[in-house]
């Protein structure tokens, strides 16, 4: 009697358990709802065992075969579940987890079977058992695989979890995010239900170390950490930008740095008064992007919504009993706190989700001006070969990657949620080193310098040739080309802007220097060519706010004596001062309204570019020094060229900890006009406030690392005056085409199209079966203009690789020239087969289209490039162009306002030149081609130095220039 009364009670447990694990797997949630279905579950399975722990020999016993083997897989299965009470089911369990899934089905289902067949409703023929079992089976497999695309395909393929840019962007940044009256703007973001969230939440990062303990530590030191005013960099800056600007305008910041403060609304108050609060010096805590639910665009600015779980206040309470419940809960079924913290884009679409912050534009609400690029890693990335969506790049790796494969390297952890003993670091190693050094951070600081010495780049001490004339040489752009309106370079997601027509000299070099024993004469000035190359980045060198660095190439020659007979890209005052402005800069130079260089992280007061020096990715510059050979010069010159690193800009870092405007008596000028406004900023500032309040452990201006990068060293013999002249010489060998090709690459960029086009035939030379030397050649000859001979040399690249997807877009290129617009249609598909993601291939075959008038057609193509870039510039003057056509004056209009908002303001280059005439160096740097000299040397460098130091004595608070104080 006992035994029947305990498979009543065994039978209603199961039918129970049933319910809820199906609920449990097909709809995981974090609701309470769940969370007390999920005991349920775990309350009934202890049941189940223990009933099945005092009868199941009785079981047995009486039981048929099947039914046999029915309660011992049963029994299999609760044994499992009683383990994974007690050790929880995180993704290293999953195997555990779903074997006590399958032997619970599976033993429940035979059960079921063998009751059935009692009852005689499984037929009386052995045919008819076998069918009605089959359907029985085949039954509980559509559940479960009903279940199963429940809780994961209708879960991924959800609207919010994917990543969906709109074809239309904004024409304005009042329509961005919440709109001009929006609590949060001018940022994109927006929170669910338009609620604020509480500042706690965001301060709660403790909470998630009892789970993730080697994350957290991660995180602790990390820049995500000090993104906000425990950076005293961007403390710095917000306090200068609402002393001039506003504290609206702020907000632009706030969105992706100051999440406690911004969400909360108090960042509505002055920083200054509430910057010792502990909301100021949260960061990015672990609730601020895993709380991001939906990113709406890769337009940036902060383009997410975000959402306040609930129960996250279990998960923080500071009851230990509810803590414990919640835990317990968790580590049980962490399936609901995996979905609302780790949304499928954030795998699946990772760049795309780090675009969201790592791209920016201003506007009219930030910068009182107009639409302006910022910081861009997303863009340049994706149409790359890095990301393997980029048709046309230069090189490619072995597999694609994406910001995380760099950013967030797999490290060994035993925290809850690794997989195969690895989570992703949240160190997020990358370049800021000086933040470390405030802070005193040995450990973050040589994670960081390891990172960069990680042979991210290279540097090559490739070629020599005379040096005749000193010159630099100006490269005129196509007329007429439509250019972003940008501080940020443009590479290979946009035309390149290089010159139509015959450009550049061709040279007599001899190189590699290595390989050709290069001597150079006594008394004679000679070119020395460096080659920098991007190797492991996936962006741009340098990337994000590349006005506030000091990166720049330094050479220096020495010969046998010791003697430093040239010395480019010195740093002054031993190493601790600005870097000479001489030097060969990568980086955004930018000046205010009145010419003032912006380098107070003052974006917003931006109103023209000077220049705009950056690496793109799996690519190369190439810098020209102009060395001179003195007659008491050894039989040896030895080259050292370095890149260096140093985060921030000297003056930068001077500003952050102890800049100080000129005394506020003498902020009007004697005409009576204001010295600052949004637009520009014309005092002079000093380095000499107070630090002791300053953010960090260093409460005094910090003496910042200067990094190596990459480093080479060559050596040239010295002849005497009276010997034969060196004759050039080149050498190509198959195992050097990577330096020949990188040479061209840096000549090519820069407009250098003679000498690129020499370098890449040099390739041809050493392997004619490289389809990459004649690809090059044929770019070149296309940007000369010389349609004929870019075919002939594609040809023969094709011949090599039909399919190779650059070659057959350029040769695209070269048939559209031709007007052969179908040939040049057939081959532009090709390339899209192989790479459907690149803008500018797409761009090319609407431009294609049109020509023909087959308009329909041709937005079609621009249209999915907007899919890609909804702000993508060219894609907006030919839609313009397109409805035109079509005679839809509607559409034209509106991408006509998008052409004009995103377009560059070509009269604002009127401003560089007043600023290029005060330095000549700036402007020496700004010619795509141009040469570096040494700063002076020995006796005369110490009178230099000494006259210095009497000028500053004499000094007075008197500005030789507007915006003067470097």
């Amino acid at each position: 009697m006992r035994i029947e009364s305990s498979k009543r009670w065994l039978s209603r447990f199961l039918i129970l358990l049933a319910l809820t694990a199906a609920y449990l797997y097909g709809f995981p949630s974090a609701t309470i709802t769940y969370a007390v279905v999920d005991l349920l579950h775990v309350a009934a399975g202890v049941l189940v065992f223990l009933l099945l722990l005092a009868f199941l020999v009785p079981f047995l016993w009486s039981a048929s075969n099947l039914a046999r083997l029915g309660w011992i897989l049963l029994a299999a299965g609760s044994l499992l579940g009683i383990v994974l009470i007690k050790i929880g089911t995180p993704h290293r369990f999953w195997d555990l987890l779903y074997a006590h899934i399958t032997l619970s089905v599976l033993g429940t289902l035979l059960l079921l079977t063998d009751w059935l067949h009692s009852k005689g409703w499984l037929g009386q023929t052995s045919i008819s058992s076998a069918f009605r079992f089959a359907s029985l089976a085949i039954l509980t497999f559509a559940i479960s695989a009903g279940l199963w695309w429940m809780r994961e395909v209708r879960w991924r393929d959800a609207r919010a979890n994917g990543i969906v840019n709109p074809l239309m962007p904004p024409d304005s940044m009042d329509h961005e995010g919440d709109g001009a009256s929006g609590k949060f703007f001018p940022s994109s973001a927006q929170t669910k239900h338009d609620v604020n969230i509480p500042s706690q939440y965001f301060m709660k990062s403790e909470a998630c170390q009892r789970c993730h303990a080697d994350i957290y530590a991660q995180w602790n030191s990390s820049m995500h950490h000090f993104s906000s005013f425990n950076n005293q960099w961007y403390r710095k800056s917000i306090e200068y930008m609402q002393d001039v600007a506003g504290v609206r305008s702020s907000k632009w910041c706030a969105g992706c740095h100051d999440p406690a403060l911004l969400y909360s609304g108090l960042f509505d108050t002055p920083i200054k008064q509430i910057v010792d609060r502990p909301e100021a010096r949260a960061g990015l805590g672990c609730l601020m992007c895993h709380s991001i639910v939906e990113v709406k665009s890769t337009m940036g600015q902060g383009d997410f919504f975000l959402e306040y779980p609930k129960l996250h206040e279990l998960a923080a309470s500071e009851n230990p009993l509810v803590r414990k419940l919640h835990d317990f809960v968790v580590r049980l079924n962490p399936e609901p706190h995996r979905r609302t913290f780790l949304k499928p884009f954030m795998r699946a679409d990772t760049a795309e989700f780090c675009s969201s912050c790592h791209k920016v534009h201003l506007d009219v609400p930030v910068n009182r001006y107009r639409w302006i690029r910022g910081f861009n890693e997303y863009d340049n990335w994706q149409a790359s070969g890095v990301s393997g969506q980029g048709a046309r790049a230069f090189y490619y790796p072995k597999s694609p990657m994406n910001c995380a494969d760099c950013h967030m390297p797999f490290v060994p952890s035993k925290d809850d949620g690794n997989i195969n003993g690895l989570v992703h670091s949240h160190r997020f190693p990358g370049a800021n080193t000086a933040v470390p050094t405030a802070n005193r951070d040995e450990a973050q600081f040589e994670f960081a310098k390891k990172f960069l010495q990680d042979k991210q780049l290279s540097v090559d001490i490739f070629a020599i040739s005379p040096a005749g004339k000193e010159s630099s040489v100006s490269v005129h752009s196509e007329m007429g080309k439509q250019e972003l309106s940008t501080t940020f370079a443009v590479g290979e997601e946009s035309e390149a802007a290089l010159p139509k027509g015959p450009s550049g000299e061709l040279r007599a070099i001899t190189a590699p220097i290595d390989r050709t024993d290069s001597a150079v004469r006594r008394g004679d000035d000679v070119r020395v060519d460096v080659v920098v190359r991007t190797r492991k980045v996936g962006h741009f060198f340098p990337g994000g706010t590349v006005d506030a660095f000091d990166v720049w190439l330094e050479l220096q020659a020495t010969d046998e004596k010791g003697q430093k007979v040239f010395w480019s890209g010195q740093v002054e005052d031993h190493g601790k001062g600005p870097v000479e402005p001489g030097a060969h800069f990568y980086r955004s130079l930018q000046i205010d309204g009145h010419g003032n260089p912006i380098n107070k992280r003052n974006a917003w007061a931006t109103r023209s570019v000077v220049y705009v020096h950056l690496v793109p990715p799996g690519a190369a510059d190439t810098a020209h020094y102009r060395l001179h050979v003195p007659e008491n010069a050894s039989d040896k010159i030895t080259l050292r060229a370095k890149l260096n690193y140093r985060k921030f800009s000297w003056y930068n870092t001077q500003f952050s900890f102890a800049g100080l405007p000129e005394d506020v008596t003498t902020q009007l000028t004697r005409s009576g006009a204001p010295q600052t406004t949004p637009d520009f900023d014309d005092r002079q500032f000093f380095f000499n406030g107070d630090t002791s309040d300053v953010s960090g452990n260093v409460k005094a201006i910090p003496d910042l690392p200067i990094i190596v990068l990459a480093e080479d060293t060559k050596t040239l013999r010295v002849l005497p005056r009276n010997a034969t002249a060196p004759q050039p010489k080149t050498l190509s060998v198959k195992e050097d085409w990577t330096r020949w090709n990188d040479y061209g690459i840096g000549l090519f960029l820069q407009g250098d199209l003679k000498a690129a086009a020499a370098a890449f035939e040099k390739i041809t030379e050493a392997d004619p079966q490289n389809p990459d030397g004649w690809t090059n050649i044929g770019r070149v000859l296309l940007q000369e203009g010389d349609i004929s001979g870019a075919r002939k040399v594609l040809e023969k690249s094709l011949a090599i690789d039909a399919k190779l997807a650059r070659t057959n877009f350029f040769y695209a290129k070269a048939l559209r020239e031709d007007g052969d617009y179908d040939g040049a249609a057939a081959r532009l598909k090709t390339v899209l087969e192989q790479f459907p993601r690149d803008r500018v291939v797409h761009n090319e075959l609407g431009r294609v289209l049109f020509l023909e008038k087959r308009y329909a057609e041709a937005v079609s193509e621009f249209e999915k490039t907007l899919t890609i870039d909804p702000e993508d510039l060219q894609a907006h003057y030919n839609l313009m162009l397109c409805y035109n056509g079509l005679g839809n004056d509607a559409k034209t209009e509106e991408h006509k306002a998008r052409y004009l908002r995103f377009k560059a303001d070509e009269s604002a280059q009127a401003i560089t030149g007043p600023y290029r005439q005060a330095h000549p160096e700036d402007n020496n740097e700004r010619q795509p081609i141009h040469e570096h000299s040494s700063v002076v040397l020995g006796a005369a460098a110490q009178k230099k130095t000494a006259a210095r130091k009497v000028a500053a004595k004499v000094s007075t608070a008197e500005s030789t220039r507007p915006g003067s104080g470097h």
